[in-house]
């Protein structure tokens, strides 16, 4: 399989050379990082009686970017393993981690339409919604076709995608369970630019293949999610903000009906940049509830956001009691070259907790150094603990327990530019 995707990377890469358009450029870029982490109580609460895990994680991508006047190509593999995870004399990768990450191609198709289909990133504001998830070494992507429209300071996308295992002669049920993973989705975004401010709405649908008590498709429920996402000073404060409300079926028998709202100030003086911010994601009370109430971000970013040690909504907390999330950050800059990133976060449940129990959950501290080592080449080191409550244990499971929860972890990333070429004019 990995000989296979090769020779096809290779043949496109041959075919470029032949394409008789005008101004033809060709780039490669790498993504080389490695990640050691500590985990001990990473995700969830520590348990009695166990050892805490260590690893690492490595990514290696390879991008290839060819434009033309009117047209784009962009083809990104890579390749995501665990340091170890395969045998050092065996013919091929154990784990089949070498994958296809984004491979689209983009038309412009006159000065302010264009389109954009095939596997790709999609990206929006401040990632809450739609992100690309770096931080995870896979990655996030979307096969999908895209619309569109730009002029000015005016923007506006109309994507879509339907998704099938594999190709079929009748039927649509789509078997691949994965979280929050769509058989069908249309979104429409647009975004309007100011001097120093900006806003922009979000309307998004998407529908989800539902299982009847046999693991067999039965139906499609859709979720439908609408809102903005807005940017602006006042005077030496910038502020930036979101509001999305969510609705339509959490499933094939339950209505949803769920809000998200944030609002964060930032202010820098001496080279110190303070922010103060608060984010409210409704939930489901524990006790006797009928609907869903609970907001979930979706195809977002969710590790930049509710602390780094990824409690809530990275992978988890969907269909729960919610979250509000007041928090507090300064980021020092200590060089010509680094910062230092200090962050506290206040957790408490925006639902009820079974019998009335505290809403507190806990108090999260997350610090990361960022230093540009050399070009192309950037270190980062993190720390992060959880003072969890009695309460987080009600939404995490287990019993509450006085184990100390941390995380530690160290990331070097070297990403250079290979190679960059003007092919000219093919005859």
């Amino acid at each position: 399989m990995l000989n296979q995707r090769l020779f096809i990377l290779l043949l496109f890469l041959i075919i470029l050379g032949f394409i008789p358009l005008s101004a033809q450029t060709l780039e490669v870029d790498a993504d080389v990082r490695a990640r050691f982490e500590y985990r001990h109580g990473f995700n969830n609460l520590f348990p009695d009686n166990a050892d805490p895990a260590a690893f690492v994680n490595q990514r290696t991508r390879l991008d290839f970017n060819y434009t033309a006047e009117k047209l784009q190509l962009f083809i990104a593999v890579q390749d995501v393993s665990i340091w170890g995870d395969t045998r050092q004399i065996l013919a091929v990768d154990g784990n089949d981690s070498f994958s296809l990450f984004e491979a689209w191609g983009q038309l412009q198709l006159n000065e302010n339409w264009s389109t954009k289909l095939g596997r790709q990133v999609i990206s929006y504001d401040d990632q809450r919604i739609f992100g690309g998830l770096d931080w995870a070494m896979q990655g996030r992507f979307h096969d999908a076709a895209i619309i569109k429209y730009k002029k000015g300071d005016f923007m506006l996308d109309l994507g879509g995608a339907f998704s099938q295992e594999s190709e079929r002669n009748a039927g649509n049920d789509f078997n691949i369970q994965g979280f929050f993973t769509y058989k069908a989705m249309q979104y429409a975004y647009l975004k309007k630019t100011w001097e120093k401010s900006s806003a922009s709405l979000l309307f998004l649908n998407t529908g989800f293949q539902d299982f009847d008590i046999n693991n067999s498709a039965d139906g499609v429920s859709y979720r439908h999610t609408m809102g903005s996402y807005f940017k602006f000073p006042v005077q030496n404060v910038n502020f930036a903000g979101s509001a999305y409300y969510q609705f339509g079926k959490a499933n094939a028998v339950t209505d949803l009906a769920a809000y998200q709202l944030a609002l964060e100030g930032t202010y820098k003086a001496n080279k110190i940049l303070y922010g103060l911010g608060v984010e409210v994601l409704s939930g489901t009370d524990q006790d006797g509830a009928t609907d869903n109430n609970s907001f979930f971000p979706l195809y977002g970013t969710n590790h930049k956001f509710n602390g780094f040690m990824d409690y809530f909504y990275v992978g988890n907390h969907a269909n729960n009691v919610g979250l509000n999330d007041v928090y507090a950050k300064a980021i020092f800059t200590t060089g010509e070259k680094s910062n230092l990133l200090v962050k506290a976060h206040y957790f408490s449940a925006n639902a009820d907790l079974i019998g009335n129990a505290d809403a507190y959950l806990g108090t999260e501290i997350d610090v990361v150094y960022t230093r540009a080592l050399m070009k192309n080449v950037k270190l980062n080191v993190g720390y992060s603990q959880m003072f969890a409550s009695e309460s987080m244990s009600l939404i995490k499971g287990g019993t509450p327990n006085d184990n100390t929860n941390n995380w530690g972890w160290v990331q070097l990333i070297v990403n250079p530019n290979l190679f960059k070429t003007d092919l000219g004019a093919s005859n």
